[in-house]
């Protein structure tokens, strides 16, 4: 397929050699004039809609993806592999231009690239890589980092002179940025195991992410080890609200410390309320604009151009990766409130109620 080709060749032949950022939206005239005149259709498979976070992401999307005049159809999965797929299928049998992907199991949606493929249509993982196929491109945050930042703020907040409990809940095994996640958070905590400083005393993985699951871990580990811990390494802000929701049950809240990620409400309420220690933002008007403005490229048959590569499996995929933030009380309006992610009024109304 000649758009793969010259996407794939483009992203590594200039990453390699020229080190050049991705370039969406500055290509020159007569690129431009290859383009097909007619709207751009892009379909978008969405692991779910139940979190608000996801929601955003469709919404932010979809607003840019129609300002560059396509036409975009929204299908989204309840995490439910089998659905997804078939609305994979959907998206294709109404001949979309481009897919993009929000995957519930990378490697099960290997299956729905594929079809793709045989389709001749593009594909974009979004925010979630999809393992074990031919991809184009790869769209998200740096999510090892995410996880290195996650534990640099614990090991940092960490009761010196004495050996750190702490507990672990790691996020869905469908979900390959757990795993990424994980990866970061291992590389910052491992030396500190290895010199004694950190005792990981409990850890488990979180069935999609659910919050009740990790409310179950964490009240296993209160069973198990009783209350005598520092800390409680929560992969994103749902399994770090259910740790929390075990802990107030203990009389715990605010005196144990939780990370979390993806800046959600909730997470930055509780942020500002004292239960929660810290998020990682993702600015996700960032990560949305950049996925509508590559899928309509793509979707036009013009070039573009990836900084990064990362390996699926089976192939380096091409790899646009954005920046994140770490967010605590003390920068709360500094950032996820002054981007205009959430009001403030938004963000300190539980605060102010519990004065």
């Amino acid at each position: 397929m000649k758009l793969r080709l010259a996407l794939v060749a483009a992203s590594l032949i200039l990453s390699l050699l020229l080190g050049l950022t991705l370039s969406l939206g500055n290509r020159s005239a007569a690129n431009a004039g290859t383009a097909n005149d007619d709207q751009i259709l892009i379909g978008l498979s969405m692991d779910t809609l139940k979190e608000t976070r996801w929601q955003k992401d469709r919404d932010y999307f979809v607003a840019k993806a129609e300002a560059l005049g396509a036409k975009v159809l929204v299908q989204s999965a309840n995490s439910d592999d089998t659905r997804q797929i078939q609305d994979v299928q959907s998206l294709l049998s109404n001949k979309v231009d481009v897919l993009v992907i929000v995957p519930h199991n990378g490697q099960a949606m290997a299956k729905a690239v594929n079809l793709a493929r045989e389709a001749g249509v593009p594909v974009i993982a979004y925010d979630r890589v999809i393992t074990d196929c031919d991809l184009d491109v790869y769209l998200s945050f740096d999510n090892v980092r995410v996880g290195e930042m996650q534990a640099q703020y614990l090991v940092d907040k960490l009761p010196k002179g004495r050996k750190a409990r702490l507990m672990r809940i790691f996020g869905a095994k469908t979900d390959n940025n757990a795993f990424m996640f994980k990866q970061g958070q291992d590389n910052v905590l491992e030396p500190r195991i290895a010199a004694g400083e950190i005792e990981i005393i409990h850890e488990d993985w979180a069935e999609n992410w659910k919050p009740e699951s990790a409310k179950k871990i964490t009240n296993a580990a209160i069973t198990q080890h009783g209350a005598n811990f520092d800390a409680i390494l929560a992969s994103n802000d749902g399994t770090a609200g259910g740790a929390i929701q075990a802990l107030m049950e203990e009389g715990l809240a605010g005196k144990i410390i939780v990370t979390g990620q993806d800046a959600e409400l909730v997470a930055c309420q509780r942020i500002a309320s004292g239960v929660q220690a810290m998020t990682i933002y993702k600015p996700i008007r960032h990560l949305a604009n950049a996925g509508a403005e590559l899928a309509v490229k793509m979707g036009r048959g013009q070039p573009v151009i990836a900084r990064g590569s990362v390996n699926n499996g089976k192939a380096e995929v091409p790899s646009v990766l954005l920046d994140v933030v770490t967010v605590t009380k003390e920068n709360l309006e500094a950032t996820v409130i002054a981007d205009g992610f959430h009001s403030r009024e938004e963000v300190y109304r539980n605060a102010a109620q519990q004065q």
